[in-house]
């Protein structure tokens, strides 16, 4: 091995390292491209060695910020935010569980059901997954508590829910890997519908399933009522609003009206809207909207700017380069290397946060993936439905968190962590499923472009 290739190892085991040390991670990313890219000019300058950067090659770093920061791809992050946080304060989601839990009550396991049905309406129209599962939590958690649901099925159910709005677009990680592989984002957004529809499919027959060989996991509720016109009218009364913000914003790219940064903006628009709608809307509302909005977005900006810095240094060692040999080196065959992949990023997924690993592992792999042959929007969606499971495994589980801040002191760590094993392995079963029929990921765009 080179010295270059050791310096690159040497680069990404020290980000690793120092991640668990607890140093922001933005900072972390642009620190350890600084002191690597400094071995390498000082090695260059001082010892006559060159290893692979020097001062032209570091000054390409303020190119690459630039082209960051005037991306207009990444201008829908913060409309994709504000319009996820504005509609958590709509009111909207109340309503939908009122007006569903009536229609699945007498259904066993409908609780349940109901949760992961508003959890896929929330995931298509906010994708703020901590929004969502504390939502969530705090309007489905203490019914089906009461309804003496066993509690590792409920917070389970509320976790794998609220963790679907990383995938079902409009996703905020959608768009940030359509930027960092230079793919178009209603591609994503595309090939990202079914698989998510399919993982809330998944979810939702796993309850069906649990309810009826466990009854007492899932009990009937005491006081359900019958179903009739005028439930059903409730619920698409309370359905409908989401239900016309989720086609203002997906169905206006899908039909080429409009960008998703021009859709972003109409999907931020109409929140607010709604949120006028529904007398929720005040000068406090949209004061702290605007300021979680602009720190959730400059946290990722942030971010984005180390990772800009860390992966052009670590390009200039020879990282890519290293990365595409060795994983050709395995001999693992073109599908043997799509599962190592998988694996790699599920088990990085244990600790380390979502967007570091699209930011650093997912630009890595692209490559070799497209050089093997395969679809890169398959690859992609593919990533993407692996990479959720990392809201969901512990320790860095963003979810288990989320949840058990606002949940009641009755839920215990261990019950959680029980909980969410079982949607685990139904995710996995979706990434299989994904892995085995691309046309789930690839039909969708093919027919919405003609290609």
């Amino acid at each position: 091995m080179e010295i270059n290739e050791i310096l690159a190892v040497a680069m990404f085991v020290s980000f690793i390292a120092l991640l668990f040390v607890g140093f922001p991670v933005a900072w972390t990313l642009a620190g350890v491209a600084i002191v690597f890219a400094a071995i390498s000019i000082f090695s260059d300058t001082y010892l006559d060695t060159f290893i692979g950067i020097d001062w032209p090659y570091v000054s390409l770093i303020v190119d690459d910020l630039w082209n960051v920061m005037q991306n207009w791809v990444l201008v829908a992050l913060p409309m994709f935010i504000f319009m996820g946080l504005m509609l958590d304060r709509s009111g909207i989601a109340e309503q939908m569980m009122e007006s569903f839990t009536r229609l699945f009550g007498r259904v066993r396991g409908g609780l349940a059901v109901t949760i992961t049905i508003i959890g896929i309406l929330l995931a298509a129209s906010t994708g703020i997954i901590g929004a969502s599962v504390v939502l969530l939590t705090l309007l489905g958690l203490p019914i089906m508590m009461k309804n003496n649901y066993q509690h590792e099925l409920a917070v389970g159910t509320i976790c794998s829910a609220g963790t679907l709005g990383i995938l079902i677009p409009p996703s905020i990680m959608l768009v940030i890997m359509a930027d960092r592989l230079s793919m178009s984002v209603g591609d994503l957004f595309l090939g990202a519908v079914f698989p998510g529809l399919l993982l809330g499919s998944l979810y939702i027959v796993y309850i069906l399933i649990v309810a009826f060989v466990r009854p007492d996991m899932a009990p009937l509720p005491e006081d359900s009522a019958k179903v009739d016109l005028s439930v059903l009218w409730d619920v698409l009364r309370a359905a409908m609003p989401p239900a016309l913000l989720i086609l203002a914003v997906l169905g206006t790219i899908f039909f080429g009206i409009a960008t998703p940064t021009e859709a972003s903006g109409v999907g931020a628009l109409g929140a607010t809207l709604l949120a006028l709608w529904n007398k929720r809307l005040s000068l406090g509302v949209v004061r702290d909207v605007i300021q979680q909005t602009t720190s959730t977005t400059a946290f990722i900006f942030a971010i984005l700017v180390g990772a800009s810095a860390f992966s052009l240094v670590l390009r200039g060692l020879g990282g890519d380069e290293l990365i595409q040999e060795t994983l050709l080196a395995l001999n693992l065959g073109p599908h043997g290397t799509i599962i190592a992949i998988m694996f790699l990023v599920f088990i990085l997924g244990f600790v380390i946060d979502w967007i570091q690993i699209v930011l650093i592992v997912l630009t890595l792999v692209a490559p070799v993936v497209v050089h093997l042959g395969f679809d890169l929007v398959w690859f992609t969606v593919l990533f993407a439905v692996c990479l959720q499971t990392s809201f969901l495994t512990p320790p860095m589980g963003l979810a288990l968190f989320y949840l058990k801040g606002v949940a009641p002191p009755d839920i215990t760590v261990r019950q959680i962590y029980r909980g969410i094993i079982p949607f685990i392995i139904v995710q996995l079963i979706g990434l299989a499923v994904v892995y085995l029929w691309p046309p789930i990921v690839t039909w969708l765009p093919k027919m919405a472009y003609g290609q």
